[in-house]
């Protein structure tokens, strides 16, 4: 996707999610976007945290990447600046040492947050899940936001089949916490979630520079 495009994609996403129902966290307004880093799918992450509107939160994903620390320190420079949340992907040590807003579980660490949220009782907790009964699970462990995926087809080489926008319904109708919608999430289909009962939208791609 070249820059022009990327931008017009992230502009459409924006206002639409002003349009989802707002969600505060311990008195803060919860992010309404969510940006997914990936080391192979977003390879330019600091030149979409440059682009994300104030109030958008980034989720720097490592995945083990030799350079976690520095990209980090980058991105927390960005967020910082610009008045985004910066969430760190399964490794609360790396959370620590930037210095970040919180951090995202994916499923099946769903069972640790509790011990995190002791540690870390002013950090935004996140979890993914894949289904119903994660999400509830989720909700359990006491998690501030479960991001549901994938709704739509995905590009993730990880995705399973889309869940589908009625069971996306359903798991919010199930959990008194608020959910985000990830996973085939772009302009051409954002305004199918409209109704769905999200606080807000996630995404990889389809906010890429």
């Amino acid at each position: 996707m070249d820059s022009r495009r990327a931008i017009d994609e992230m502009e459409v996403l924006s206002r639409t999610a002003t349009r989802f129902r707002p969600w505060l966290v311990r008195g803060k307004p919860a992010p309404r976007l969510l940006f997914f880093t990936d080391p192979l799918r977003t390879p330019d992450p600091e030149g979409v945290a440059e682009h994300l509107p104030p109030g958008a939160a980034v989720v720097f994903r490592a995945f083990g990447a030799p350079d976690a620390e520095a990209r980090g320190q980058k991105l927390r420079q960005i967020t910082y600046r610009r008045g985004l949340l910066l969430l760190i992907g399964a490794n609360a040590e790396l959370a620590e040492r930037l210095g970040a807003d919180g951090l995202h579980l994916p499923e099946r660490m769903t069972a640790e947050l509790p011990a995190i949220r002791a540690r870390h009782a002013h950090w935004w907790l996140t979890v993914a899940a894949h289904g119903e009964d994660a999400a509830r699970a989720g909700a359990a462990a006491g998690a501030d936001a479960l991001v549901v995926s994938p709704i739509f087809s995905s590009a993730s080489p990880s995705a399973g089949p889309p869940l589908g926008v009625e069971a996306l319904k359903r798991i919010v109708a199930a959990v008194p916490t608020p959910v985000y919608a990830l996973g085939g999430v772009r302009a051409s289909t954002v305004d199918q979630l409209l109704d769905s009962g999200i606080i807000g939208i996630a995404a990889v791609e389809a906010f890429g520079a």
